[in-house]
């Protein structure tokens, strides 16, 4: 999960309260963080370059905090700061509103046609009237970096651009140009570039290297420009400098260049509603209106909450806790969900969850019912065995099993579920035809074609693997295989079966005979006359006969007992 850094001092100052480090992480943990680490800047400059320096009393206490990997909003002190003031009552949810403007008036985004060969889709937003200090505007730095790093996948999903809105001039348009075309002077840069020499100078740039495979084999690069044609941004690499936001930075324009249109909305939301308590007008965003090369138009940031039903009942089932409908609107309330109550025709309590533009993670009524449990307090739920989790007669069957094959001096042995074509079929002198396997579609990697239609495979594999280890090797696993079944409604069948190997000087055959007697002697399976279904018996396989033969060669020494059709028929 993602750890926010964030200074002790000025988080106490902004929740307008000074805890102790224990009261702190006991208030991290009601609210579904934690505090991961209390250290100083200094000291992880000294960690970084291995000094063993002692701290001085005068360094600056950072905090590391780990937050839910989908809660964007608390990537930055700032929604930290807002959620934690509201889960302790110290405020009320806040209500982001867009400036009232004429679409006449609003700034506009011109998307060209030819973005949608690389990057086909921009949001805008506009904050006014912004008050930066060196915190803040590190803040605001940060956000963009972890934000990067996280929902926008290293920029390949969405990219951020933030200017300086009085150094350019709307209406801005969206372009992807050939590199050649493209000529801006880059962000902490004094000279103009290309934009393919930009690609070349970049690759020896620790930071920017590594997001330069994105367009740098498109015959086209995406490039935004105002209406004097400034270079805004050359998405996902570097802005431009012109446009650079500093301290003195008043209006702020962010512009998000993106392959994945709900994930842009989302991290321009997070940006805008974040930052949008330093506006002059607070938490007030000014609009920006995106117009597309087909006429069609869109108006960004969306800012509007959506509303959610809840059934009280599926909240106190699920958590086991019998809560009373006004108790569950202030727990929501805590977590920033506003909800009112109503009442179905059946005359059921249900809630109307408002879910605000900050809570980008709340999609479907358990993500509620999660928020009410960490609200309510985890510790406080009292415990209880559920019935769905008793194990099922399959289960209990095959972990006896194991129990006694491991009482006999088998290892048991845990191998993939897939593995190769070759290991599945040649390997194993058996021929695919083309009715038992489940092959994979677009495999990973050649080790994961099919799924195993047998468990010599894996047990094999892990011998040969461990071939220097001392001898005998004796293994067992008792797993799944899968094998196609048109009966089904998938089109395939899971089957439980065992197979256990013994390699050592000698065939051990044996020792494999009476651990087979031993199993049906503890389920109470008797030995019986062949083609007796009432029990067990022993019969020759002719692909045990020709994998047997294969084994001799390549492994010395090696007798297995795999097909457990003929053994434990019913064991699937």
């Amino acid at each position: 999960m993602p750890t926010v850094s964030v200074g002790r001092d000025r988080l106490f100052e902004a929740l307008g309260k000074t805890y102790t480090q224990e009261e702190f992480e006991d208030l991290c943990f009601q609210f579904g963080i934690e505090l991961d680490d209390v250290t100083t800047e200094k000291a992880i400059i000294r960690k970084e370059k291995h000094l063993e320096e002692d701290a001085s009393e005068d360094e600056e206490v950072i905090y590391k905090i780990e937050v839910p990997a989908n809660r964007y909003d608390l990537l930055c002190l700032e929604g930290l700061v807002q959620a934690l003031r509201v889960f302790s009552g110290d405020d009320d949810i806040p209500t982001y509103t867009l400036a009232t403007i004429s679409k006449g008036s609003m700034l506009k985004m011109h998307v060209k046609p030819e973005t949608s060969l690389i990057r086909p889709f921009v949001v805008c937003a506009v904050l006014r009237g912004m008050t930066f200090d060196e915190a803040s505007y590190n803040s605001f730095i940060d956000l963009q970096d972890r934000l990067h790093q996280n929902i926008c996948r290293r920029r390949t999903l969405v990219a951020i651009g933030t200017h300086d809105l009085d150094t350019i001039q709307g209406p801005f348009t969206y372009e992807a140009l050939p590199p050649s075309d493209i000529n801006f002077v880059p962000l902490k840069q004094v000279k103009n570039f290309r934009a393919d020499e930009l690609m070349e100078f970049y690759k020896s740039d620790l930071k920017l290297k590594k997001f330069l495979h994105i367009i740098e084999n498109s015959p086209v690069f995406p490039v935004l420009y105002d209406r004097k044609r400034t270079v805004l941004s050359l998405p996902p690499i570097i802005n431009g400098a012109h446009s650079a936001i500093t301290l003195k930075t008043k209006n702020v324009f962010i512009e998000c260049t993106a392959t994945d249109l709900t994930k842009a909305k989302i991290v321009l939301n997070t940006m805008v509603t974040a930052f949008s308590v330093y506006c002059q007008r607070k938490f007030e965003v000014e609009p920006v209106e995106v117009v597309y090369s087909d006429g069609k138009s869109y108006v960004y940031p969306d800012l509007s909450v959506y509303d959610m039903e809840v059934p009280l009942s599926y909240i106190t089932g699920s958590i086991g806790v019998p809560l009373e409908a006004n108790h569950v609107t202030s727990l929501l309330n805590k977590m920033q969900l506003s909800a009112k109550q109503s009442m179905s025709k059946d005359g059921q309590c249900s809630f109307t969850v408002s879910v605000p533009p900050t809570r980008s993670d709340v999609l479907h009524p358990c993500d509620v019912m999660e928020d009410v449990a960490i609200a309510y307090g985890y510790n406080e739920i009292p415990k209880r065995k559920l019935a769905s989790l008793k194990p099922l007669p399959l289960n209990q069957l095959s972990d006896l099993i194991r129990l006694e094959i491991a009482t006999n001096g088998f290892t048991e042995v845990l191998t993939w579920i897939l593995c190769s074509y070759n290991e599945n079929f040649s390997m194993l002198n058996r021929k695919d035809d083309k009715s038992t396997a489940v092959i994979i579609g677009n495999p990973r990697s050649s080790d994961f074609e099919v799924v195993r239609t047998s468990l010599m495979p894996g047990i094999l594999k892990t011998v040969g693997h461990n071939k220097d280890h001392p001898k005998p090797i004796k293994i067992f696993e008792v797993g799944d295989v899968t094998v196609l079944d048109e009966m089904k409604d998938v089109g395939a069948i899971n089957r439980r079966q065992l197979a256990a190997l013994y390699c050592g000087a000698n065939s051990g055959f044996e020792l494999i005979h009476g651990l087979v007697d031993r199993i049906m002697e503890v389920t109470g399976t008797p030995f019986v006359a062949l083609g007796d279904n009432t029990g067990y018996y022993i019969k020759c396989s002719d692909v045990s006969i020709s994998v047997q033969c294969s084994l001799f060669i390549s492994i010395a020494g090696v007798f297995i007992y795999e097909h457990m059709t003929y053994l434990l028929f019913w064991f699937y």
